[in-house]
């Protein structure tokens, strides 16, 4: 049996017969190359290496286009396909382009990280290897209290500089400790799998991750966004960018369509209809059902009212 194989030309795509499989080339984006075993640093001690990469935006065409048959390109531009295929959310085709990192990152961040299960992940063991003796300390800046609205974040609030110096202070000396301790322990003979223990989360892991583009926007759309830890958010921000670089077409339609829209639920959709006719924004989510207050009658801080008024004022300032 012949199996055909589609590669991509000039003039489209077209079957061909797979022994002349010697015309298939590897995608190569010049800008994608030349970031290859770059280390880009985040944090303190943290990187984000692109190992390799699969694919590019024409993949994600091709892969389209195996879809719709031949002849498509004569009525569909390249950058269209794409951006019809992130707007009425396709997403198989971005599934053509793959990426692997080398990520450095402390266990705390490793520990969110790892929640997304759509990923390949191979983390160096400490069973097997020595910690190094390497751990992060947030800089003063992003040293906050609990936010009173994010129940998992910190507030934009600056704290009394006194208390931030402490507590920079005191996990710079248990994070000391806690390695002499480990070191100690090694030196006992403790196997290293269980010396391990004694180690705070500030202290650095590393691995591989192995993700395709439609899950990495996934991942983005989530860790690039406001209410997600800032740690995160700077590893998030150099993906994206290696991202952009291997993709740039696609990269643009996820920014256009997902990462920078904004989602209206069906009663939001109610308000967003009543508040456009003049309505007052307080009598639009309590005529669409979106409490702004509480049983007991004071104001609301969450909630699905909440956020959509905060809907509405990011819309009412792109004007």
């Amino acid at each position: 049996m012949v199996f055909a194989t589609l590669v991509a030309e000039d003039d489209g795509i077209s079957p061909v017969d797979s022994h002349h499989d010697a015309r298939m080339v590897r995608a190569s984006v010049p800008e994608a190359d030349a970031l290859i075993g770059v280390r880009h640093p985040v944090l303190s001690h943290g990187f984000v290496t692109l190992v390799d990469y699969m694919g590019d935006d024409r993949a994600i065409v091709q892969a389209a286009r195996v879809s719709y048959g031949l002849g498509t390109k004569s009525t569909r531009s390249d950058r269209a396909l794409i951006r019809y295929l992130m707007r009425h959310h396709h997403t198989t085709p971005f599934e053509m382009v793959e990426f692997k990192f080398l990520v450095r990152l402390p266990i705390y961040v490793a520990r969110q990280w790892i929640r997304h299960r759509t990923a390949s992940v191979n983390e160096a063991s400490a069973r097997y290897s020595i910690v190094p003796d390497e751990y992060e300390v947030p800089p003063a800046e992003s040293v906050r209290a609990q936010s009173r609205t994010n129940r998992q974040g910190r507030s934009e609030e600056p704290m009394d500089p006194d208390q931030v110096a402490r507590y920079r202070q005191e996990l710079k000396d248990v994070s000391d400790e806690a390695y002499a301790k480990y070191d100690g322990f090694l030196n006992l003979g403790v196997a290293r799998e269980i010396a391990r223990v004694v180690l705070p989360v500030g202290f650095y892991t590393e691995w591989y991750w192995k993700i395709n583009l439609h899950n990495l926007f996934h991942f983005l759309k989530l860790r690039l966004d406001a209410h997600a830890q800032l740690e995160i958010r700077e590893y998030s921000k150099v993906l994206g960018q290696i991202a952009r670089a291997v993709a740039p077409v696609a990269y643009e339609a996820f920014e256009e369509f997902d990462l920078n829209a904004e989602r209206f639920s069906q009663s939001e959709r109610r308000a967003l209809a009543w508040a456009l006719t003049g309505m007052g924004d307080q009598e639009a989510c309590q005529k669409a059902g979106l409490p702004l207050t509480r049983p007991d009658g004071k104001p609301m801080t969450t909630g699905e009212g909440v956020e959509f008024l905060e809907k509405l004022a990011r819309l009412r300032a792109l004007r």
